[in-house]
Order: C-alpha cells, then structure tokens, then sequence
C-alpha cells in the first residue's frame, strides 16, 4: 500500500499544494514552520480523518479562508482508492471516497493504514496513563471496526453516565438511572477489556523481540495489560465506588481507566527509566505497531516520521532504517545531513519553502 498523490488546497500554510511521492522513501526537509509537519499531518488525515495534532478542522483552514480541501489517492492491493475531504470553519468535515460520500468516518478505517511517529512518541513512556491508552486504541481503531464501534459507544455511555452523576447532585432522584448507564458500560466496557487482552498478549512478544534486537539482548521488555477492574468484577466494582463517584461527579471503574505497564528487567520504566531507556522502549513500541499492523492487514502501513531521527542516537537511527525497506516512508529532517545522506538512499527528496515544494 502507498500514497499515489496528496493535493491540498487552503490546507494551513499551503494555498496550493501537489504532491507526487515515491512508493519508497520519500525525504522532506526544510526550515522550521515551514509547512513539512503539516503535509504529514495532511497524509494522515486523509487516511483517518483526525489530525494527530488533535486540531480541529476550522484551525486547519488556511488563515483567511472558509474552506480546505484535501484529495489524497491511494493504491492498495492494486486496487486505487480516491479520498476527498472538506474541510468547513462551522460545518462537519465532508468525505468521499471514490466520489461517494460516506456518512461516518469510521467507514474510512481499514482502507488506509498508517503509522506516525513523531519526537512526541518517544515520552509515552513516562507520560500519563491516557497516552498509553490512545497508543492501544488507534491501532485497535484501525484494524478493526467493530473495536472502533464499541469505543464510541463505551465513550457515548461514560459521557452520559457523568452527566447523571451532576444532574443528581441537583436532583438525587435520578440516582435509580445509574442502574441504566452502569450496564451499557459493563456491555460496551467487556469488550473493550477482552481486545485489550489480546492486544497486550502480541503487542508484549512483538515488542519484547524487536527491544532485544535493539539493546543487543542486554534488555528483556515486558508489556502488561494493568486493568481498571477485571470483567468478572466489574458491576462489584460499580457498585462499590458508586458513593465515591456520586462525590466525586465522575466514573471511577472501567476501562477508560487502565493501563500498561512497560518494565525492562522486571523494572516498571514509568517510574524508574532512564530517558535512554524510556526512548528505547517507545521505539519498539511503534516498530511493533508497524509489524502488527502488516500482520493483521497483509499489507505494509504508510509510515510517517515527523522529525524523529534527529532524537535518536545513531545506533537507533540505523535500526529504524533497516526496518522500514519495503514501506512506503516519508520522513521529515531539518536538512539533508551527512547521515542523512550516507545511510540510505532516498528516492524521492522535497525541499519545503514557505509553503512550497520544490
């Protein structure tokens, strides 16, 4: 699978953009804000409808502009996939593919699949539980709608479930109701908690190889599900924290609340990792997602990586570079260093000028 062609127009700070990528390694560099993060962003927007940034679409539109429009074309399984978006200031964002609108985003997941790495990545280690999670869900997310589906849902039902908890302050009546929404997230919830499982289970024997490839078999890596509550408990566990979350306006149990542990030699690295360590374990964390998403779709995701050699060192460097032959690559630098140019052979090279290729 790669990117065929990426059009934008009014996209940030490109008026107009059109660009021609190589199914190899493509090499985009340039000073700083000068819009090189941005066709990346570009890139995985159309092939998830979120920009990694989290940015909503109006802080999208070039400044000045109502609209943004994005054509991205994608050739997968020799089969041609047209993407369209449009991006509006006020309205929800427009979708087609192939020149058929399609009513939800999720309808997009499994056609394009995508990996982005950016220097941010490199701190999931010792940054909060909810990064951790996010890391679980886009890979579940991408690989299978069904998981997607019950996310929004368990999200649906979590939103509705604090909502009651404030509502009841007000009137403690509507306590009983609770009974309604701690079901749903206990239906919802399981399965969320079962794919997590599963997902662990591969994600810790793909990790723990690539991790001692990387360290020279001196490191083992361990990844584990900590879950908020285990299925079987769940509804104890509702019940017991319903007077905390009736305090507290908030739902303590379920697996909006979990976890991964990542230890090195039996030490948990969110509390005791050097940050050579912590680096290392995030990278076989998205070398292993790259793998796992090969293996689950039978093809090779489009891999991004926003400014990341640059914070590794060079053994790292030369690893993730050997990883990725065969993988459409497009990989954001500052300049065409010695590295750069000794190491690999780009085949493709863009030179980004505010707001321009050349």
């Amino acid at each position: 699978m790669y990117v065929k062609s990426l059009d934008l127009k009014n996209y940030r700070n490109f008026e107009k953009l059109s660009l021609l990528p190589d199914p190899g390694i493509n090499i985009i560099y340039g000073g700083n804000a000068q819009g090189k993060t941005n066709i990346l962003e570009a890139i995985y927007l159309g092939g998830t409808t979120k920009s990694h940034r989290g940015t909503k679409d109006r802080d999208i539109i070039r400044m000045g502009e109502e609209e943004s429009h994005l054509r991205m074309h994608i050739i997968k399984a020799d089969n041609d996939y047209r993407i369209d978006m449009h991006l509006k200031k006020n309205k929800p964002k427009g979708i087609a593919i192939g020149g058929i609108p399609i009513r939800r985003a999720g309808e997009l997941f499994g056609i394009v699949n995508m990996v982005f790495f950016s220097p941010e990545d490199l701190s999931i280690i010792k940054n909060g539980p909810s990064e951790r999670r996010k890391f679980m869900d886009l890979i579940l997310c991408e690989l299978d709608r069904i998981y997607l589906s019950n996310l929004m849902q368990y999200n649906k039902c979590l939103n509705q479930r604090n909502r009651l908890l404030h509502d009841i302050f007000f009137n403690p009546k509507l306590e009983t109701e609770l009974d309604i929404w701690d079901e749903q997230l206990r239906n919802y919830g399981s399965r969320l908690i079962e794919k997590r499982t599963e997902f662990t289970e591969s994600l810790n024997e793909t990790a723990g190889r690539i991790h001692q490839n990387l360290t020279g078999k001196s490191e083992i890596l361990e990844v584990s599900y900590e879950k908020n509550t285990e299925i079987s408990d769940f509804a104890d566990k509702q019940n017991k924290n319903r007077e905390a979350d009736l305090k507290l306006k908030n739902t303590s149990a379920g697996p909006h609340r979990d976890d991964l542990c990542i230890s090195v030699n039996g030490m948990d690295l969110r509390i005791y990792g050097s940050q050579g360590q912590q680096r290392t374990a995030a990278l076989s964390l998205k070398l292993s997602e790259i793998q796992m998403i090969e293996k689950a779709a039978n093809e090779k995701p489009v891999l991004l990586l926003d400014d990341v050699l640059s914070e590794l060192d060079r053994d790292r460097q030369n690893y993730l570079l050997s990883s990725i032959k065969e993988t459409q690559t497009f990989i954001t630098c500052t300049g065409l260093d010695e590295f750069v140019k000794s190491s690999f052979n780009a085949d493709r090279v863009f030179h980004v000028v505010k707001g321009g290729i050349e």
